[in-house]
């Protein structure tokens, strides 16, 4: 981790700047193959994945309230703007990517950053693991040359012919050729990642096993496809038609814009909380982060790119790259426009293929099976909402899997607030009782309480225990304090931890209870002894 502060003004631009322009080359490295590969996962060309990345770096990258992030087109998106470039067109596309920007800058301008956080991290890794199946089971026909299927499942469930047109040889279609040279970029990618040492470490895997693949491919002549990328990037703008207005009429637009919106703003917001850990930077402004992505967002949407979220992968270079500060990701947005601007004959000879294993790789790196042992540890409810979210997202779609996933925790939390186990234990020998409860005590289970309270004996001593409370609501302190004076007035005893609530209520475990304490348990927090305490 970082633990230099930022420096600012002239003198710490000195100071700083060789550092980031460094970073900024690595970054480049890093995004170059993955904006060209989620473009073509995408059903774009590459180069409208490098105008995303430009954008990324040179707008947002001075708007952001992220200084280490990096943005640019990300591997969560690709299947949202699939499937909306499938069904309605490249046009209409960049018009729904233009309002998700807007509808961004709106949820910044409220100041809505903050509610992007209150996901649950059991469906936010569960969306990551459905994209990431959904990424791997289509990359991996790309990479045999082939088409993706219909659906995510069908693409899941014909990965075995993929497979078998990547091992039987076709005389008329490549498909072995291509195989061969994705499983070439795997393998390089991986090998490189585990055993570069030193200054070698910083080039990125990715780059290189795109590189490896490219130079079998040409050397051998494969007849696979190449990258196709334009002598000028003027040449590929796309601006919104003389009919975009008309088309906000469609409701499918505003649907499609705002799940782009959603799940750019969480992935960009979530990498954005995993990037302050690695550094001792300055915190992320959350809304000022929101506001730059929809910028962002807006002008590619303009110009018919690719949406933007800010990526993991990039980010966690630029600061192991060392970046200091935001200048490193402006850098790297300015290398990719000189690259695409001066050299674009450099990108042709990059086969499809070696770009589609990068993402097969990238999809397989989502799925992250070591996120179940950690969500098993907060119980096995996290566990089967991540399962039901990557099912859903994979058999159904991604919004339909994530609203699945959202839907089966708001229902845990109703089952949580409302779940009570209430244990009454009897002694007629000593002529005690203890009334055991455990879970939420709240006007939800107010009548199964009063009717424990109905079983207890009149001439039993009850001991309540409250320890094992999750929560407890002012009905129930009622219940309890009304309770104790009718069970005395008939000559028994009744033992409330009152002070054991007290420092509970005082810790902020209960918010808000303290005013809504019985009047028994205000008096003895005052001094007024009235019975022993709990024992």
């Amino acid at each position: 981790m970082s633990t230099t502060p930022p420096l600012a003004g002239p003198a710490g631009l000195k100071a700083t700047a060789p550092s980031d322009f460094l970073a900024s080359i690595v970054v480049f490295l890093v995004a170059l193959p993955l904006c060209m590969g989620v473009a073509i996962a995408s059903g774009l060309p590459a180069e409208y994945g490098i105008i995303t990345g430009i954008i990324g770096g040179l707008v947002v990258g001075f708007l952001q309230g992220s200084p280490m992030q990096v943005s640019g087109p990300a591997a969560g998106l690709t299947v949202v703007v699939w499937d909306l470039m499938q069904r309605h067109g490249h046009a209409k596309l960049a018009v729904a990517v233009a309002l998700a920007g807007v509808l961004q800058v709106v949820a910044a301008t409220a100041k809505g950053g903050r509610w992007f956080r209150a996901v649950p991290p059991s469906v936010i890794h569960g969306m990551l693991a459905g994209i990431g199946v959904l990424i791997f089971s289509s990359q991996v026909h790309v990479m045999v040359d082939d088409k993706p299927r219909g659906s995510g499942l069908e693409n899941l469930l014909s990965i075995p012919a993929a497979v078998w047109k990547g091992v039987a040889p076709n005389q008329d279609l490549p498909h072995r050729e291509a195989a061969l040279v994705g499983l070439l970029t795997i393998v390089t990618l991986v090998l490189w990642n585990r055993f570069a040492k030193g200054k070698l470490k910083h080039l990125p895997g990715a780059l290189v096993g795109a590189v490896v693949g490219a130079l079998v491919a040409n050397a051998l002549a494969f007849p696979i496809k190449k990258v196709g990328v334009p002598d000028s990037l003027l040449e590929t703008v796309l601006p919104p038609s003389s009919e975009a207005l008309s088309w906000l009429s469609e409701s499918w637009l505003w649907g499609g814009a705002l799940m782009l919106a959603v799940i750019a703003s969480a992935e960009t917001l979530l990498c954005a909380g995993a990037v302050d850990r690695m550094h001792a930077g300055p915190r992320t402004q959350y809304n000022r982060e929101l506001f730059a992505q929809g910028v962002g967002n807006l002008l590619c949407g303009l110009v018919g790119a690719l949406p933007m979220t800010g990526v993991i992968v990039r980010s966690s270079a630029n600061v192991q790259a060392g970046a200091r500060t935001r200048l490193s990701t402006f850098l790297h947005g300015a290398w990719l426009l000189l690259l695409v601007g001066l050299l674009p004959a450099v990108l042709r000879p990059i086969p499809v293929s070696a770009l589609a294993a990068i993402l097969v790789y990238t999809g397989y790196k989502l799925v992250n099976p070591k996120m179940v042992k950690e969500l098993a540890k907060y119980g096995k409810s996290e566990v089967v909402i991540f399962a039901a979210t990557v099912t859903g997202i994979v058999a159904l779609d991604l919004l339909k899997g994530v609203l699945l996933g959202l839907g089966l925790s708001m229902a845990y939390l109703l089952y949580k607030l409302s779940h009570l186990e209430i244990r009454l234990e009897d002694d007629a020998a000593t002529k005690r009782a203890v009334l055991h409860l455990r879970g939420s005590a709240t006007f939800l289970r107010l009548a199964d309480i009063a009717e424990a309270l109905d079983q207890v004996p009149t001439d039993r001593e009850l001991h309540i225990r409250l320890d094992d409370l999750d929560s407890l609501d002012h009905a129930t302190l009622e219940l309890l304090s009304a309770w104790e004076k009718q069970h005395k007035a008939r000559g028994a005893d009744v033992i409330v931890d009152w002070g054991e609530l007290d420092r509970r209520f005082r810790s902020g475990k209960q918010a808000g209870a303290e005013d809504a304490r019985p009047p028994a348990a205000r008096e003895e927090r005052d001094g007024v002894p009235s019975k022993p305490q709990a024992a």
